[in-house]
């Protein structure tokens, strides 16, 4: 079920984002969060009755504009051919997990589990895997794909591949040896997207 939410939750609820992004969820005090959206710190309470509870509405806030980003993003895309479409696809998952790379760690195992975040989650998955089969269709009737993979598998590479660097950088990083502390995760995105790009193209048989 889509949430709706109003224009002063979204201020409240994006100064939060940034503050998470920057200070992680712990550091991130109520009052910090006041003070960026510049609203009384009663607001918090009144609107989400807790910062912990803030939180799920935050996850949900990001899930459904992940939704509405990759919907809008696929329109660009329709008309390009299958193999731009993949790479494009694969590019845009990667770019939006390591520019909301804070997500993947701050919510709480019993958040995630709830039913209506598990609902949103499903939604969004769905909506790239019937993208994916769409151009794995589109590929495999002009000869362009040899191979018609599960596009719910060819998801689940890209997901799992990139929260492993995002999660472990501390191995992936040894791997990278022109990285820096400032500028690991633009090197990190580039080697996992250059990978990733040779590992689906492979599974769909495309030469590039």
């Amino acid at each position: 079920m889509q949430m709706t939410f109003t224009d002063k939750q979204i201020k409240i609820l994006e100064a939060a984002e940034e503050l998470i992004a920057e200070k992680g969820f712990e550091e991130t005090t109520v009052r910090n969060i006041c003070q960026k959206a510049n609203i009384n710190v009663a607001m918090i309470s009144y609107y989400f009755g807790s910062k912990e509870k803030m939180l799920t509405y935050l996850y949900q806030y990001r899930v459904q504009r992940a939704k509405e980003t990759f919907a809008e993003f696929a329109h660009t895309i329709k008309d390009g051919t299958p193999q731009m479409q993949v790479k494009e696809v694969i590019k845009f998952i990667i770019g939006q997990m390591f520019k909301y790379k804070y997500f993947h760690g701050f919510v709480k195992q019993e958040f995630r589990n709830t039913e209506l975040m598990d609902e949103e989650l499903q939604d969004f998955y769905t909506i790239v895997v019937e993208k994916l089969n769409q151009i794995i269709k589109q590929g495999i009737s002009t000869g362009v794909f040899l191979y018609a993979p599960n596009a719910e598998d060819l998801l689940t590479i890209l997901i799992g591949s990139v929260l492993f660097v995002i999660r472990n950088k501390r191995f992936y990083e040894q791997y990278i040896p022109q990285a820096t502390e400032e500028n690991f995760l633009s090197e990190a995105e580039i080697k996992i997207r250059q990978s990733l790009y040779q590992t689906i193209f492979l599974q769909l048989g495309y030469k590039q």
